[in-house]
């Protein structure tokens, strides 16, 4: 009997990984199938180069797009990492008993509000602001990449705290039995050791930037034009699909389709980095 039960819990966890792996497969060859033929009608190079996305004169160059979604996840980099980091560094190792809880709460609800509720927190707050203090009509670059920041902090403190604490206590203990300080002790020896789990979380914040579609249109201008500076308004290639989809026929929803091929060979490339960063770490350590 207990056989029996193991044997059918086996294939209950078979059939849910299968599952996963099915979403997947059929994802890519949505996306491959109907991208790819579109990618070849306009040219790859005149696709992915081209500085024009005239879709009523069949003009497809995605090019601004991509800079875009690279300006503004890099912004997002810049202002949410170091923030998210020393959040998890002040979690794990220096926050007093009385603060941590309220503090946690704080971070895991950042994570549960919906992406609509931050973009109306941006139009409402952050594009007056930097319209009111800086150049421009507050729509920018630079009011998305705020944004994004804020957003991707909870990913990264959540997953870098989780790696900070799964260091072993005697790694902190052997640096302060030779001198250091409690702080050198964290930053030189702590910090170092998580390495792997902090890039895993910083990696899965650049995902949820490069992936972000609603808060980012609602704040980020959405001109289909080469970016011109972060007080300028820019077109993600998230915001470009969910703009014109809903009217796109033809050669431009395929064209639509196909910028989604390149956002998923975006991701695709990032997750093969850092994994084989990780392996190369690994394989250093071993």
């Amino acid at each position: 009997m207990r056989n029996a039960k193991e044997t059918f819990m086996r294939g209950v966890f078979f059939a849910a990984a299968c599952t996963s792996v099915l979403a997947v497969a059929l994802i890519c060859i949505f996306l491959f199938t109907n991208g790819i033929p579109a990618i070849n009608e306009i040219g790859a190079a005149s696709f992915l180069l081209g500085e024009k996305w005239k879709p009523s004169n069949d003009i497809y160059g995605i090019f601004p797009m991509i800079l875009g979604s690279i300006y503004v996840t890099a912004g997002a980099i810049v202002i949410g990492v170091p923030i998210g980091l020393l959040t998890a560094v002040f979690m794990a190792r220096f926050c007093p008993k009385p603060i941590y809880k309220p503090l946690k709460a704080a971070t895991e609800l950042l994570a549960g509000i919906p992406s609509i509720v931050y973009g109306f927190f941006g139009l409402v707050v952050l594009v007056p602001f930097i319209r009111d203090n800086f150049d421009g009509n507050g729509s920018s670059m630079l009011t998305a990449s705020l944004l994004l920041g804020i957003m991707i902090l909870p990913t990264i403190i959540g997953v870098s705290e989780s790696a900070i604490r799964t260091v072993p206590e005697s790694y902190y203990e052997g640096a302060l039995a030779l001198g250091a300080t409690h702080e050198r002790s964290i930053f030189w020896v702590v910090l170092p050791a998580a390495k792997s789990g902090i890039i895993a979380g910083i990696v899965l914040g650049i995902g949820r930037a490069i992936g972000e579609t609603m808060a980012v249109m609602m704040v980020a201008g959405n001109q289909a034009r080469m970016p011109a500076g972060i007080f300028k308004g820019v077109r993600t290639m998230t915001t470009n699909i969910v703009i014109e989809m809903g009217y796109a026929a033809g050669l431009h929803r395929e064209a639509l389709i196909a910028t989604a091929v390149v956002l998923f060979v975006f991701i695709l490339i990032i997750n093969l980095s850092v994994s084989l960063l990780n392996r190369r770490n690994l394989n250093g350590g071993n």
